[in-house]
C-alpha cells in the first residue's frame, strides 16, 4: 500500500486548504484512511479519518466544524478538506491506513493501528 499526501501550502489565518491522499492499492474502499499531523516540536496526533465500512467520519475535537474528510474511492483518493485555519493547525500533514478491513472503530485514533504511511506535506499558517 502506498499514499501519497499532497496539497499542503501556505496560507493566511482564515484561509482554506485542501489535501489529498492518492492510495496505490487494489480495493481502495476497503481501507480506512486517516489524517494526522505534527506540529513543529510536538508529538503527531489525529485529525480526521474515514471508516471504510459505511464511510463514517471522525474528528478531533479542535478541528470539528472546520475541516471535512470525504473520499472519492473511483480515483482512490481521499481528501482533508480545511477550512477557517488557525495557526495552530501549522504542522506536517499525514495519512495513513490500517490493514484491509480492519475492524478499529474504537482505535480509529490511535496511530498505533495504522500499517502504512504516507510522506507529510507541510501546512503553515500565518497569522
Amino acid at each position: 500500500v502506498q499514499l501519497q499526501a499532497s496539497g499542503g501550502g501556505l496560507v493566511q489565518a482564515g484561509g482554506s486548504l485542501r489535501l489529498s491522499c492518492a492510495a496505490s492499492v487494489r480495493a481502495f474502499s476497503s481501507y480506512t484512511i486517516g489524517w494526522f499531523r505534527q506540529p513543529p516540536g510536538k508529538d503527531r496526533e489525529f485529525v480526521a479519518a474515514i471508516y471504510w465500512s459505511g464511510g463514517t467520519t471522525y474528528y478531533a475535537d479542535s478541528v470539528k466544524e472546520r475541516f471535512i474528510i470525504s473520499r472519492d474511492s473511483a480515483k482512490g483518493t481521499v481528501f482533508l478538506q480545511m477550512s477557517s485555519l488557525i495557526p495552530e493547525d501549522t504542522a506536517a500533514y499525514y495519512c495513513a491506513a490500517p490493514p484491509r478491513l480492519s475492524e478499529v472503530r474504537d482505535k480509529i485514533r490511535d496511530e498505533k493501528v495504522y500499517a502504512y504511511w504516507g510522506q507529510g506535506t507541510q501546512v503553515t499558517v500565518s497569522s
